[in-house]
């Protein structure tokens, strides 16, 4: 796990700092690494998720990013576009029935030699306290399960591993043997106990 303190709107000294963990983990050995929530654009984005720009530099980023990494598999947190990559795990389908081009999702890219091999959009988004994750994205609507060295591997971000029924349950249903939840929640007292419990 590569627990960067990433800066909202950084894109380029968020990448930079991404990328140095990644090849840092490489140097270790590891086969996978992960990296928060929204790393590439720092958490929260908020009001710059408004800006088609900003939108268009952190998917360039994330292009430039992935050309990148070899030797290592990452999951690197960003917002995707709708129609931008291949969302499932055969990489064949680059839109998905019912979405609408142009919404914009919290999202995990698999990152595997050189490319982004997929990418997994947040299902569960909070609403609540300093979340406001509703008024800027899309929920997604697909779980994500890949295999790396043998094992099956589920993706999931932040609120999605909070839920009993929420996509952990239908990965490990469909055979993930591991779950990565990347995330960029803030602490507060108790948290650990919670989370243990959950």
């Amino acid at each position: 796990m590569a627990q960067i303190n990433p800066v909202v709107g950084d894109l380029a000294g968020n990448r930079a700092m991404i990328l140095e963990s990644i090849r840092s983990a490489a140097r270790a050995g590891a086969a996978l690494v992960a990296l928060p929530e929204l790393a590439l654009t720092g958490y929260p984005p908020e009001d710059l998720l408004l800006k088609p720009d900003f939108i268009d530099a952190n998917l360039k980023c994330m292009k430039s990013l992935a050309r990148e990494v070899r030797s290592i598999t990452a999951i690197v947190g960003f917002v995707d576009r709708h129609g931008c990559y291949p969302r499932n795990r055969r990489g064949g389908v680059s839109d998905t029935p019912g979405g609408v081009r142009g919404h914009i999702y919290n999202a995990a890219a698999v990152i595997h030699e050189g490319r982004v091999a997929a990418v997994y959009h947040k299902m569960l988004l909070p609403n609540y306290g300093v979340f406001d994750e509703r008024r800027y994205f899309q929920a997604g609507n697909e779980p994500l399960n890949f295999t790396l060295n043998g094992v099956t591997i589920g993706v999931g971000i932040c609120e999605d591993i909070w839920f009993p029924d929420g996509p952990a349950r239908l990965q490990a249903l469909a055979g993930a043997e591991v779950i990565v939840n990347i995330n960029a929640s803030p602490f507060h007292t108790g948290k650990f106990k919670l989370r243990e419990r959950m």
